[in-house]
């Protein structure tokens, strides 16, 4: 009994002290003049090795013991579980626009590049990437799971880019973030795809489906349920009852993807799902608390990340690898949303903006490369390899912003007091 109080403990202490790594990841963001989240991660990432490096393995083992391995590993999840939630349940914000041919031909775009970009990538892992690179999962797997990570576009990280720079962005801000929302609700499914295959072959690929499917069908059920009148009037009135019925039914469906051979952050794309759209209407609410527990818990799932990739694996960084991903990565993104919004008629400056706007990786790509790694898919040097394009290609995005703006402000004559200088 006094063994698990001090385990118990000693968790809550380790659990506080993330809490302060990642604050410290947001005051180093902040001075660079980064998306916040991406110095939390990074900073995340690194306090495993880091601390490995200052006090060495048997002073390490005392500060993370084997036994508090799992319980961490578990908080991290539940963390990534209820921040995605809010996440996936933001992603239908601007559905009547759907139909509209612009978004379909910039979507379009940013999804066929960086579908070429991630077989050229896959073809170069398999051609030259060598046995430590290229790994044991099957091959189909790998290239769907490539492609997915050449796909995705963060979309909280990029809705807050928006919102700090609204003003200068003009129509690109709406055909970026709409699009990005339709891109990422595919990526999911085939983010299911490749997992599928990783675990058995085209039989793997139809049970994620099938449990998919079944997830789909009960979400549809529950989405009708939950938008009764009486039940939304009921979640107002007991709001934080609600907010806890949510997170039980997230992590819920997170373990009952796992149980299914998926990932459980397909159980939280189900639940964001099943929450009802309604304009100011109780659900928006009830998603608030739960996704700042999620988002105070995340640091944890990162931290593990970097101890198993870095403490563990002993993996280096392939250079040839990250910097062929990376070149790709910005071709595929801001190439492809520049041509489909070219396409779609846009000028060019517009065109430019959208393309560097969904290059914006963040969040949703570590994940898809967590889930990916976890999952046998990626080697630790792949992971290391597409990892250091993410941080790259999505701290790219507010200086490229500022350079266009910059040219922009060169070649237009300048207005001043009423007249033309």
């Amino acid at each position: 009994m006094a063994d698990l109080l001090v385990a118990g403990l000693h968790l809550i202490a380790l659990l506080g002290v993330l809490a302060l790594v990642a604050a410290v990841g947001r005051v180093v963001a902040g001075w660079l003049r980064l998306p916040l989240v991406i110095g939390e991660i990074l900073v995340s990432l690194l306090v495993g090795p880091a601390l490995l490096a200052l006090v060495g393995r048997h002073r390490f083992d005392t500060l993370f013991p084997e036994q508090l391995a799992d319980p961490l590993k578990a908080v991290g999840e539940i963390g990534l579980v209820l921040f995605l939630v809010g996440v996936v349940h933001g992603l239908d914000h601007g559905a009547a626009d759907r139909g509209n041919r612009t978004l379909v031909r910039v979507t379009a775009g940013v999804f066929l590049l960086p579908l070429l970009t991630g077989l050229v990538f896959a073809g170069w892992v398999w051609w030259a990437g060598g046995p430590a690179l290229l790994g044991t999962a099957p091959l189909p797997a790998l290239v769907v799971m490539l492609t997915v990570a050449m796909s995705v576009t963060a979309v909280p990280v990029l809705a807050c880019i928006i919102d700090e720079r609204a003003s200068g962005l003009g129509r690109s801000a709406p055909l970026a973030l709409l699009s990005a929302i339709l891109l990422d609700t595919v990526a999911w499914l085939l983010l299911a795809v490749a997992l599928g295959l990783a675990a058995g072959g085209p039989w793997g690929v139809a049970g994620a489906f099938a449990a998919l499917g079944a997830g789909a069908l009960v979400t549809r059920w529950g989405r009708s349920v939950l938008g009764c009148p009486h039940v939304g009037a009921a979640a107002g009135r007991h709001p934080r009852a609600a907010a806890v019925v949510l997170a039980v039914i997230a992590l819920a469906a997170a373990a009952g993807a796992r149980e299914a051979g998926l990932t459980v952050v397909l159980g939280a794309f189900l639940t964001g799902v099943l929450l009802p759209k309604t304009q100011d209407g109780p659900w928006e609410g009830m998603t608030e608390p739960v996704v700042r527990l999620g988002r105070l818990l995340l640091p944890v799932f990162f931290v593990g990340t970097g101890i198993t990739l870095f403490t563990e694996s002993r993996a280096t960084l392939p250079w040839a690898a990250t910097l062929l991903c990376t070149a790709l990565a910005v071709i595929g993104k801001v190439g492809g949303g520049y041509l489909g919004a070219r396409w779609a008629g846009e000028d060019r400056v517009t065109a430019l903006r959208v393309g560097v706007l969904v290059n914006t990786r963040g969040l949703t790509e570590i994940v898809v490369l967590q889930v990916g790694y976890a999952a046998g898919i990626l080697t630790p040097g792949l992971f290391l390899a597409m990892l250091v394009m993410a941080l790259a290609t999505t701290g790219l995005t507010g200086p490229l912003l500022s350079l266009i703006d910059h040219r922009v402000a060169r070649r237009e004559p300048r207005t001043l007091q009423g007249g033309v200088q």
